[in-house]
């Protein structure tokens, strides 16, 4: 049997070989430090696990939920939004529910765009972005995102193509895998030159629950005209330990959040309705499990970076996200110093240029284990000598 051409035209899938290496080296009986994923480490918080329980036992969550989500989530997200951001929204048109934000992303320029239309992508950026470029059968071109800019996008770079051709652009911040952070001065210069070319604007995220030093991680939807020109894409598995729940949600215009509704009335019908009720109170209930957690990940940073600064490697500590965006040594690529890591000192990252070409030159380290890993890690780097 043959498959279709849009399926032969997806991306390769790096971290399904990223998680190989790291499978075949376990295999071997090696003591790996896997530093390379992105899956939280912790359980989801009991209040949350007990609501779900609850929910699955009351009759009325049984069923086909309504195709375009509960009310009682879709609420939920509107008082969220509120309390954490000042951003008032209509939770019937303002915020659809998805199926985690991955599905959010690969299907949104099916909803929007048209194969001659050019989707924005940042480099380096979330690798399943381009899923969704295959899958619409659209075209797509990618900005840098580079360190003398602090990863934010030079819109003074854009070329007179891309301004006409484009009709949406992805961002994400803090971004994966870089951990920058948008600025309210870079979200106004983006709404800006959306109204000004008319390209609609995705914003990703994805872990804006998780800010280090008291600074919460702005939302898009703060800036003046941002419900104009775009949605954000908001899921609960980062902030609230919920990966693997498929929860999340899209926020803002009301034309892109009806286009993402039309869509999956197609697709598919809503998240079981239990699901949907356990998100609802992980929204609006007791926060503390979201201020500990984000003190977990601060915590681990603080003893990650000064572990590699204590050895000579010169890095920065990341802002917000549980990620933390390394140069590699002098005379090493991504790919090199990656296996070195794993060949050598038995621990896995991220290699930089996974996220596209302006992520060569660094690894992405995910701050996804305990401190005392974290800390064995950088000794086994000490080992080789590098720095």
């Amino acid at each position: 049997m043959k498959i279709s051409n849009r399926l032969k035209d997806l991306p390769p899938h790096f971290f399904s070989s990223l998680v190989k290496d790291v499978e075949d080296a376990l295999a071997e009986g090696r003591d790996v430090i896997n530093l390379g994923r992105g899956n939280p480490d912790k359980p989801t918080p009991a209040h949350i696990v007990k609501a779900l329980q609850e929910a699955v036992e009351d009759p009325a969550t049984h069923g086909y939920a309504p195709f375009r989500g509960t009310s009682e989530l879709k609420e939920a997200v509107a008082k969220f939004y509120q309390r954490e951001y000042g951003v008032e929204l209509n939770p019937e048109t303002e915020v659809a529910v998805l199926f985690g934000s991955k599905t959010g992303l690969v299907e949104l320029p099916m909803a929007l765009m048209n194969p001659s239309e050019l989707l924005l992508l940042p480099d380096p950026g979330y690798p399943d972005y381009l899923s969704g470029v295959s899958l619409a059968d659209i075209q797509y071109d990618t900005f840098p995102l580079l360190a003398e800019n602090k990863f934010l996008p030079d819109y003074k770079s854009f070329s007179d193509q891309q301004k006409r051709q484009a009709a949406l652009m992805y961002l994400n911040y803090p971004s994966n895998p870089t951990s920058a952070v948008a600025t309210p001065e870079f979200f106004e210069e983006t709404v800006a030159f959306a109204k000004e070319t008319g390209i609609a604007i995705m914003h990703d995220f994805a872990y804006g629950g998780i800010g280090f030093e008291g600074k919460k991680p702005l939302s898009f939807l703060q800036t003046e005209g941002a419900k104009e020109v775009g949605i954000e894409m908001y899921t609960m598995s980062k902030t609230y330990n919920m990966a693997g729940w498929r929860i999340a949600f899209a926020v803002g215009n009301a034309e892109i959040v009806e286009a993402i509704n039309l869509l999956q009335d197609h697709l598919f019908i809503n998240p079981f309705p239990a699901v949907q009720r356990a998100a609802a109170v992980a929204l609006t209930e007791d926060q503390t499990c979201v201020d500990e957690l984000v003190a977990l990940y601060e915590k681990r940073r603080d003893v990650f970076i000064a572990e590699c600064q204590r050895i000579g490697w010169d890095v920065e500590a990341p802002e917000a996200s549980f990620f933390a965006w390394l140069p590699v040594p002098k005379g090493y690529t991504s790919a090199s110093f990656t296996k070195l890591l794993l060949d050598k000192a038995n621990i896995a990252v991220a290699p930089g240029h996974a996220f596209g070409k302006s992520g060569e030159g660094y690894v992405r380290v995910g701050l996804l284990d305990e401190e005392n890993r974290l800390k064995e890690a950088v000794e086994r780097i000490e080992k080789l000598g590098l720095f």
